[in-house]
This record gives C-alpha cells, sequence and structure tokens, in this order.
C-alpha cells in the first residue's frame, strides 16, 4: 500500500493549483471591514464610552463668554497735514507681508502686557477669580492685593497678560481690510471690556511707535542742526576773510534753486567793464576826428561845420542876386557893386572859418587819440588786476560752495524739524469698525461640536483597539491566511452554520451550504491529474472546528455528480457519523479493524444524501494499536477500486497519535481550521506533526466564517433553523 501511495503522490499536481497564486485572497479594505465587524461590538462600546465622556465633561465645563471687536487696517494713512512721515508708509510693503505683520502685531506679548496695565489687572482679584486663578498661590488674594511688592505686582502682570493671551483670537476676515478682535472669558462684560480695550491700545501703541520713531528722528535732527550751524558759520567766516585778505569785493551775486551761488560781480569786473565802455567810444571818437581831419583837401571841409555851411548858404544867395543884376545892368551898377563888395565879405569869412575849422578839427583828433591812449593803459592795468582776482577766485569759489552746501544742508533738516513736529500726529490707518458688546449666550462649551469630536475620538481608539487585537489575535480569519501565515493552499470557506442547518441545506442544491462545499469540491478537482483524489482524509487542529460536519458535506457533494462515495467515520474515540445519519453505532471501521472482513455488513448502503457510509463502531479501548496495523492501509486500497473517492474523517491532530497512522493511506489530508479559533502556533504545530509523517497536504478549509465575513455574502438572503447542536 505504500507504494500505491507514493505513485499516487507522484502525480499529484500538489502546490501547483490555480488557486495557489493568491487569485482568492481577500482585499485589503475588505480585510479591514472584516476585522471591524469582528469588532463591532467593542467598537460601538468605545464610541459610546467616549460620547458619554464628551457629554459630561461638556456639562462640567464652565460656560464661555465671547465678544468681538471689527477693526479696519488699510495699507495707507489717513494724513491731515500733507507732511511726509519720517518712515516710510506701511502700506508701502507687499499686501501679505504688510497684514502678516499687523496679525503679529495684534498677537504680540507686548500688546497683552499693555492692555493689562491699561486695565490695572494686576491689582484686580477678580480679574483672576473669573479664571478661578490664584496669582498668589496662598488662597487670600484680597488680602494681599492692596500690599504687593514689586516682584508680586510684575509676576500679577505677567500672569493677566498669558491669560490673555490664552483667551485672545484674531480672526482676519477673509477678502478685506477688517479684522475681528474676539475674547472670551466666563464673564460676558469681562469679555466685552477686554476686546475693546485691546482695540484701543491697538491704536494707541500704533501711534506710539510713529511718535518714538519721530521724537527719535528729532533729537537725531536737533544734535545735526547745532552741527550744521557752526560749520555754516565756519565756512561763512572763511569766506570773508579771503575776501578782505584778496581784496576781492562782490557787488552782487545770483542763486541758483537749489541754493548754489552763480554770476558774482565783483568791482574789478565792474570797473574793468565801465572802462571798457569808455575805451570804445574813445576809439569811436578818435576815428572820427581822424576821419574829419583827412578831409582838408580844397574846399572839402567838413559838412559837420554849420557856421561854415551857413556862410557858403548865405553867399550861394547873394551871387544869386548879383547873376541877376549882371543881366540888366553893368558892373558899375551901384547895387551890383554893393552884391559885389558883400560877395567878397563872405568869401573872406568863408576864407577865415575854413580855417578856423581846419585847425579846430586837428585839435579834437589830438584830444581824441590822447583820451583813448590813457583809457588803454587804464583797461590794460584794470585787466591785470581782474586776472590776479580770477586766480583768487578759485579758492574764493571753493569756499563758497561751501558756505551753499552748508547752508543748504542747514535749511533742509531746518525746514524737516518744523515738518516732524506735525508728521506723525494725525496718521493713522486703523479704525475702529465695531465695539465690543457683551454676549447673550455662551459660545463655548458647544455640545455639538463636543459630541463630534467625542465621536471622532472614540472612532479613533475604536482603530487603535482593533489594530491592537488584530494584532494579538494570530488566528486564521479566512482563506487568504492559510497560504501567507501557514503556506498551505486555500480551497475554500464554510460559513457559521451548525449541524442541523447543513443537514437540511444539503438536500437542497440551492442553498448556501451546498454552494460553498460545491465550490470546495470544485477547488478539489484541480488537486491531482486524475481530478478529485481517490483518497483523502479532513482533520483539524483541535475538536469543533467543523471537520465532521465538512468530511459529510463533501461526500453528499461529491456522490451528487453520480460517483460513488464512501465516508469513514475515522474519529474512534468520538464518533459523529452514525448521530449524522441517525443510525446505530453498532458495526463500523472498529470492527474490520479488529479482523471482521464483512465489509457488506458493515458500510451502509442506503442513505438519503447518496453516498456510502461507515460509522467509527464501537469505541476500542486504545484506537492507535488498531490503526497501527496494516489492515487500515489494505482497507483503503480494496475500497478504493469499488469506489470513485474514499472519504476519512480523521480524529483532531494535537494530543493523538491516530492522524500520522491513517494519514500513511490515503493520497493526502485536508486541514480544516476553525475561523478566529486556534492559534497560528497551534496550528504552525499540529500541520508540522501532520507533515512529519510524510502526509501531504492538499489544502485548507476555513470553516465557521461569519456570513458577513465569509466575502461570498452568505447568509444574507438565507436564514436557516435552530443553533443548539454543537458543530463538530
Amino acid at each position: 500500500m505504500n507504494n500505491s501511495v507514493s505513485s499516487n503522490e507522484s502525480k499529484i499536481i500538489a502546490h501547483d493549483s490555480p488557486y495557489d497564486d493568491g487569485a482568492h485572497e481577500t482585499p485589503i479594505l475588505i480585510q479591514y471591514w472584516q476585522a471591524v465587524l469582528r469588532h463591532k461590538i467593542a467598537i460601538a462600546a468605545i464610541v459610546a464610552v467616549s460620547i458619554a465622556f464628551g457629554v459630561i465633561v461638556t456639562l462640567l465645563m464652565t460656560p464661555y463668554y465671547t465678544s468681538t471687536s471689527t477693526i479696519e487696517i488699510s495699507r495707507e494713512q489717513d494724513k491731515i497735514t500733507n507732511v511726509q512721515s519720517v518712515v516710510a508708509p506701511e502700506g508701502a510693503s507687499q499686501n501679505l507681508e504688510f497684514y502678516q505683520t499687523q496679525y503679529s502685531l495684534l498677537e504680540s506679548r507686548s500688546l497683552a502686557e499693555r492692555v493689562a496695565r491699561a486695565q490695572n489687572l494686576a491689582s484686580k482679584d477678580n480679574f483672576f477669580e473669573i479664571f478661578d486663578v490664584d496669582p498668589d498661590n496662598s488662597g487670600l488674594l484680597a488680602e494681599k492685593s492692596n500690599v504687593l511688592s514689586a516682584a508680586q505686582r510684575q509676576e500679577r502682570l505677567t500672569l493677566a497678560a498669558n491669560l490673555l493671551e490664552e483667551n485672545i483670537t484674531i480672526s482676519p476676515i477673509r477678502g478685506s481690510s477688517l479684522i475681528d478682535i474676539n475674547f472670551q472669558s466666563p464673564s460676558p462684560a469681562l469679555s466685552s471690556q477686554i476686546a475693546n480695550a485691546w482695540v484701543d491700545e491697538f491704536v494707541a501703541s500704533s501711534l506710539d511707535r510713529r511718535y518714538n520713531s519721530t521724537a527719535d528722528a528729532r533729537k537725531f535732527l536737533v544734535e545735526r542742526l547745532a552741527d550744521l550751524k557752526q560749520r555754516l558759520e565756519d565756512s561763512e567766516r572763511n569766506l570773508s576773510a579771503y575776501a578782505d585778505n584778496k581784496e576781492i569785493i562782490t557787488l552782487s551775486s545770483q542763486r541758483t534753486s537749489d541754493g548754489k551761488t552763480v554770476a558774482q560781480k565783483t568791482l574789478a569786473s565792474a570797473n574793468l567793464e565801465a572802462l571798457n565802455n569808455e575805451l570804445a567810444r574813445a576809439i569811436s571818437d578818435r576815428i572820427a576826428a581822424e576821419s574829419e581831419a583827412n578831409q582838408r583837401t580844397g574846399n572839402k571841409t567838413s559838412l559837420s561845420n554849420t557856421a561854415l555851411n551857413n556862410l557858403r548858404e548865405e553867399r550861394a544867395k547873394v551871387q544869386a542876386e548879383y547873376a541877376k543884376l549882371m543881366v540888366q545892368f553893368e558892373p558899375e551898377y551901384p547895387t551890383a557893386k554893393g552884391l559885389e563888395s558883400q560877395i567878397a565879405a563872405l568869401d573872406k569869412s568863408i576864407i577865415a572859418e575854413e580855417a578856423r575849422s581846419r585847425t579846430g578839427t586837428s585839435a579834437r583828433y589830438q584830444e581824441a587819440l590822447n583820451r583813448e591812449k590813457q583809457l588803454r593803459a587804464q583797461v590794460t592795468r584794470l585787466k591785470n588786476q581782474f586776472s590776479s582776482e580770477r586766480r583768487d577766485s578759485i579758492q574764493y569759489n571753493v569756499f563758497q560752495r561751501e558756505v551753499d552746501t552748508n547752508r543748504g544742508l542747514y535749511n533742509a533738516i531746518l525746514q524737516r524739524h518744523g515738518e516732524i513736529g506735525v508728521a506723525g500726529i494725525g496718521a493713522n490707518n486703523i479704525s475702529i469698525v465695531d465695539r465690543a458688546q457683551p454676549a447673550r449666550g455662551p459660545s463655548s462649551p458647544n455640545l455639538l461640536l463636543n459630541i463630534i469630536l467625542a465621536i471622532l475620538f472614540g472612532l479613533g481608539l475604536a482603530a487603535a483597539y482593533v489594530f491592537v487585537m488584530e494584532q494579538i489575535d494570530q488566528s486564521v480569519k479566512d482563506t487568504s491566511d492559510l497560504k501567507s501565515k501557514l503556506g498551505i493552499a486555500p480551497l475554500g470557506s464554510i460559513p457559521d452554520l451548525e449541524k442541523e442547518d447543513i443537514l437540511l441545506s444539503l438536500s437542497d442544491k440551492k442553498s448556501v451550504a451546498w454552494e460553498a462545499y460545491l465550490s470546495i469540491r470544485t477547488s478539489l478537482s484541480f488537486l491531482t491529474d486524475h481530478g478529485v483524489p481517490k483518497s483523502f482524509l479532513l482533520t483539524s487542529t483541535r475538536p469543533n472546528e467543523g471537520k465532521s460536519t465538512s468530511a459529510f458535506a463533501l461526500a453528499a457533494v461529491l456522490a451528487s455528480t453520480k460517483k460513488r462515495i464512501l465516508l469513514i467515520d475515522g474519529d474512534m474515540r468520538n464518533p459523529s457519523l452514525h448521530q449524522m445519519l441517525g443510525a446505530k453505532n453498532e458495526m463500523g471501521l472498529s470492527n474490520y479493524l479488529s479482523g471482521d472482513d464483512k465489509l457488506e455488513q458493515i458500510i451502509q448502503q442506503d442513505n438519503a444524501y447518496g453516498f456510502h457510509a461507515m460509522s467509527a463502531g464501537p469505541i476500542p479501548p486504545n484506537a492507535a494499536e488498531l490503526l497501527s496495523s496494516t489492515r487500515m492501509r489494505e482497507l483503503v486500497e480494496r475500497l478504493g477500486k469499488d469506489y470513485d473517492t474514499v472519504i476519512i474523517d480523521a480524529p483532531p491532530v494535537l494530543g493523538l497519535a491516530d492522524i500520522p497512522l491513517l494519514a500513511d493511506s490515503v493520497e493526502g489530508v485536508i486541514y480544516t481550521i476553525e475561523a478566529g479559533g486556534v492559534k497560528l502556533r497551534s496550528i504552525e504545530s499540529a500541520i508540522q506533526r501532520v507533515r512529519s509523517s510524510h502526509a501531504h497536504i492538499f489544502g485548507g478549509i476555513v470553516t465557521k466564517v461569519p456570513a458577513q465575513h465569509s466575502g461570498y455574502g452568505y447568509a444574507y438572503q438565507y436564514s436557516y433553523g435552530n443553533k443548539t447542536a454543537e458543530q463538530v
């Protein structure tokens, strides 16, 4: 028989079956869902306790009231004066940077301390009592409030600022320059008081920062003015002393719009200009006199002589009258003689006047020439003096530029000093939109919110609980664990059904139980090259894991295919097959192993499920001794000739020596594991014991899988009868 078994084992398609590649592995999300369903009661309890705890804590919490003040912070400042501030406007920066700065200032520690000082909170015991805080850690607030030392007052101020910081909330209104300042406390009046004080002190602190920067600038400008004033006086003294030393006398000067002195007129330049003009006129006179003197030839006397011109005009008239008389009279005519004498007298006068005129022209020419020479000499002297002055003016201009620079700096800083006094007084970019009012109702605790948070906390705690329990629980949950954790092929899973349900369901081929075992039969058909194994046994780690029920159901399913099936109850210590068949256990396997060869009397050939059965028979005193004989192997070999498949319902592995003896008689072993039952360590130990007997394990069946965990939808639409009998 051993050779037969070995020959059969060589034909087994052991772990190369199609379901061996992980195709039946349960998706991870379904595994999570199944884990939740396994612990649903604990999850519900944890969530319920969390909700109850949240409700109790909420009811015990001190109610807080929130008051809100709203302010607007503009990037551009409102200006009463038309004077620039000392510091650049904050709005010159980017929007994000500017407003983030304002939010940080609103939440700053310095502002909290400022509010605490402004409201004198350090000395108000009722402020600390509202928050249930004892600043002195003595319980004697009232007695100590009037005798506080500097250290105690500072400690109280720090504590008050901490309370303000903890309860203030800055909430920018999205898409606008409005900001809500929220303060919460157990007192509605205190909440509105602090919210309004927070706004007031923020506005005041903003103005203080501008004033302080202006005061610092004013102090700097005063010091700078004194220095520039001294430098201006020194530069002016140097300029004046140099001008006196070099005899540079400035008659007039002009200043440009930027305060520079240009186009200065000195005494030397004025004199040179006047003499140069006189020289030009003298040259003109000398040229005129010279031209007149050159006209001495003949009677070409200067036409500019009025007396001579009058004499000539008079002579011409007389000569005309004389010529007219000569037409009528002789030269001896008295009138003619008188006119002739008059002409002669006029000729003498003309000759005398011409002589006198020539003498005057020469004198005038000489006089004009002498004056030109004198003026030219004076101009030359003044030119030399002006050239020397121009050389001296280089250093003079250096002193002048120094005076102009110092005067410009002094005037600019003096003007700035006068401006900063009013530059920041009215500049303010913060306006109060709404002042806080006492709240009508508490803002916290929020019962609905706390319940939601309690639910979330409970779900998180439940998730942690499920995770820990799943890590601690080392049992098999479904068929996906067989390959990954035990290294055996998954053949199928059976929903959690009782024996009566299965016995009833097997008569209905549309039942859930039938479908489950039919799926396993399909898996069995791929185990060997000849289909369903000729012989195999079902075992488990411990009793009550569903192996007997599975053996019975597989026999019924296989028999439905018109195959000859024999089911042997091999558990002679705790037989169950006769109970499921409703028969007596008078004859069976123990009889054959004891020497009775009458198989026709031992095998029950007629039953409602279509297979033949061999019960365990009378319980022997030592079943291991019967199984250790060769008759068991001979029985399987003999029955294999008459039946297509021989199924043995074997006893559990742990604690018994029967399995190694029985496994040697069949082609292989199907291991039955209860879902959530035996720990992996025990199952691994049992499987190792089976393998140590050189038995081949075809795979495993997971039984008693909760209907909602099985992955096949078992029992969602079916209901089964009593669940009173214990599944074997």
